[in-house]
């Protein structure tokens, strides 16, 4: 198959990695995979696979996310016959495409909880087919968005970070941080954007007792960093959080830490919990589109009601006490269930199959 996709730009989102990994693995499999980006560069950008032909719209970056010059005529000139939109701005421009290229099977997307602009909307309703990452972004997408639920599939994202470092290695970065054996790593690793809501993860740290010894580490780069810096002083906390960074792999801090949590207000599907149960981390989130899909809920994570601390600190305090048998039982049911639910292997091969269904005419 000639298959493209279109992302805006290869920043460290999960969107965007799921971009990367969806076209190394197709690409991989054989098909001639072309991985279209509106914006060149990005963080991403030297995880791209060379077996994939890269396409960058803009002649140098004009950091504007939205500005696509000559898409159509990049979507035309190959006769690609499945064209994938990740992302919101990709998805705007998902019914000119379908518009424009009307021999490709043109599918949107559904990858955020957030608002959708009135282009996207279009889109979703221009389109051959939607995929949502979710049951409750599909949810959303024929209650809220009256898209018909057979023009709807549900793909789960892929694990891009599956594998465990090793225990020494952890132990190495727990001590680097100034961790002992007996300290409670809390963790969280999201852009640090507002919507991800780092702050109230700063304050629900706050008001943990004093009789835990714990850390808090937050790992990711993005606009709302420097405010949560500040805010992290102002409530005495700098001595216990530690701003990571963008990770390139985050695989060895999920194998330090202790337990994944999250308070994220725009969801559609947690690449950060579904990883950190990957790694045997018991998770405590609160509720938003999709969070219940990314753990066993009530066994190996806990949905909290939005803005609800005292239970948001009553899930962690049992977390904290876990014996060393209690603690494995509870991360093997947790590795167990994201392994095989989010396994990239399966993922590739639903979104071949779709292709496939939609597209029966386009050969391997």
């Amino acid at each position: 198959m000639k298959i493209l996709i279109v992302q805006d730009y290869l920043r460290s989102g999960g969107t965007e990695r799921q971009s990367v990994l969806l076209a190394n693995a197709l690409s991989a499999a054989g098909h001639a995979t072309t991985l279209l980006t509106f914006r060149p560069g990005g963080a991403l950008a030297s995880s791209v696979s060379s077996q994939v032909t890269r396409v960058c719209l803009q002649p140098f970056d004009c950091g504007l996310d939205w500005f696509a010059p000559g898409l159509t005529a990049a979507a035309r000139a190959p006769a690609f016959e499945l064209i994938l939109c990740m992302g919101r701005m990709a998805n705007c421009y998902a019914g000119r495409l379908q518009r424009a290229c009307p021999t490709s099977t043109v599918i949107a997307t559904m990858r955020t909880g957030k608002p959708l602009p009135a282009l996207f909307r279009a889109s979703l309703h221009t389109a051959r087919h939607v995929v949502a990452n979710s049951h409750e972004a599909r949810a959303t997408l024929t209650g809220r968005y009256e898209i018909p639920a057979d023009k709807i599939s549900v793909i789960h994202n892929s694990l891009v970070f599956p594998a465990s470092a090793a225990p020494d290695s952890a132990t190495a970065l727990r001590a680097q941080h100034g961790a002992t054996a007996t300290t409670k790593i809390l963790l969280n690793v999201a852009m640090f954007r507002p919507e991800k809501n780092q702050r109230e993860l700063l304050r629900l740290a706050a008001g943990l007792p004093d009789s835990v010894d714990w850390q808090l580490w937050l790992a990711g780069e993005g606009p709302a960093r420097a405010a949560c810096e500040q805010l992290a002083a102002e409530l005495g906390l700098s001595e216990r959080v530690r701003f990571l960074g963008f990770l390139r792999d985050p695989a060895p801090f999920y194998a330090a830490a202790d337990i994944a949590v999250h308070a994220s207000a725009s969801e559609s599907l947690s690449n950060f919990l579904i990883e950190a149960q990957a790694h045997g981390l018991p998770a405590v989130a609160y509720t938003a589109q999709g969070i219940g899909e990314c753990f066993i809920p009530g066994r190996t994570g806990w949905v909290i009601a939005r803005e609800d601390r005292a239970a948001f600190h009553a899930a962690l305090a049992p977390l904290f006490q876990l014996s060393e048998s209690a603690r494995a039982e509870l991360a093997t049911a947790a590795r167990t269930y994201a392994r095989t639910t989010f396994d990239p292997g399966r993922q590739v091969t639903a979104y071949l199959d779709l292709f496939t269904r939609l597209h029966p005419r386009a050969q391997p």
